[in-house]
């Protein structure tokens, strides 16, 4: 007896999360404008103040207004581009920990037609973030770690050719060039998949109460069958986001030498792309926690669980040949 396996879409997931957001509108937007737009802003600013410090030491004359109003700033300390970068890596945690965890459960109660309060998302926060840090550490142990061996691997294999004397590996030659190339790609590759098989692990912190290790395994377990849809939703959004950032960087440039365009230049620079970038990093973590809700859906690991909570009562279940939703009727047999 053959068994198929329920269809799932990158635009199932797409529409299902953009509904979710658009019934929770103002919800959503005090949410974005808390935490995601100040992570955006600082994403869209932070290049150019460090460019800023960096030639604090040369005289230069901008045509940008944000650079004419961040160059007072700037001086000929050279220790800080450091601290700025600390700074910023700081903030973007805090801010990045908190929207996740604020937004992953405002959506996973949306998904079920629950009312959604901006207090009770905020209070989720107290409770998730210390998780997600820890969760995030974990992940970054063993990125560090393959990290590591293909760089150890890579050295061990230079020495050995060399000493062998088959081929002479320095930095000049496209032998050197091509293995290292080679390498890169292959480690590429590994994280993506690391990546794909995560991607509902802060999903998993802030529904489950898990932490650590433990949400890296229930990801890969959840995501299985459906690496392809996570990796196009992966995908999807990390293609926009890093198109959006260059050409974002393109029309700094444009801007810096441009005489007519000078008086819009903040906010061609600033407001317009931490906007979009704040919209574009919305969608992607509620789009996440959709993905998360389905392959729990598609595994069976959900209908139980509505079962013992709505009793006798009509909900939603995102699964069945992948029409999405239906209104089913869950009631116990007495």
């Amino acid at each position: 007896m053959s068994s198929t396996t329920p269809s799932l879409s990158l635009c199932t997931i797409i529409s299902e999360s953009r509904r979710i957001i658009k019934a929770h509108s103002r919800h959503f937007l005090a949410l974005s404008v808390l935490f995601l737009l100040p992570l955006s802003f600082s994403i869209i600013v932070y290049p150019v103040l460090q460019q800023l410090l960096l030639n604090s030491t040369q005289n230069h004359q901008s045509l940008s207004f944000l650079t004419h109003f961040t160059s007072t700033l700037t001086n000929n300390d050279n220790n800080r581009p450091l601290f700025l970068a600390l700074a910023f890596t700081i903030f973007l945690s805090v801010f990045t920990l908190c929207a996740v965890g604020s937004i992953t459960y405002s959506v996973f109660h949306g998904f079920y037609g629950r009312p959604v309060k901006l207090l009770s998302a905020l209070k989720s926060i107290f409770t998730s973030f210390l998780p997600l840090l820890a969760t995030t550490i974990a992940s970054q142990i063993i990125i560090n770690g393959l990290v590591l061996v293909f760089a150890v691997f890579f050295l061990l294999v230079i020495k050995l050719v060399n000493s062998v004397g088959l081929v002479q590996l320095d930095y000049s030659s496209p032998y050197f060039t091509g293995f290292a190339l080679l390498v890169f790609v292959a480690l590429l590759l590994v994280l993506v998949n690391l990546q794909v098989n995560w991607n509902l692990a802060s999903v998993v912190v802030v529904v489950e109460s898990s932490w650590g290790f433990k949400p890296l395994k229930r990801s890969s377990s959840l995501i299985k069958g459906y690496k392809l849809v996570a990796l196009s939703l992966y995908l999807y959004y990390s293609v926009f986001t890093g198109i959006f950032i260059w050409s974002h960087t393109a029309l700094s440039m444009y801007l810096n030498n441009s005489d007519w365009l000078k008086n819009w230049g903040f906010v061609l620079q600033i407001v317009f792309p931490s906007t979009l970038l704040t919209l574009l990093f919305l969608q992607y973590m509620a789009a996440n926690t959709v993905l998360y809700m389905y392959c729990k859906a598609i595994h069976g690991e959900l209908a139980l669980e509505i079962a013992d909570e709505f009793a006798k009562e009509y909900v939603s279940l995102p699964f069945d040949d992948g029409k999405v939703p239906h209104l089913v009727s869950v009631s116990y047999a007495t």
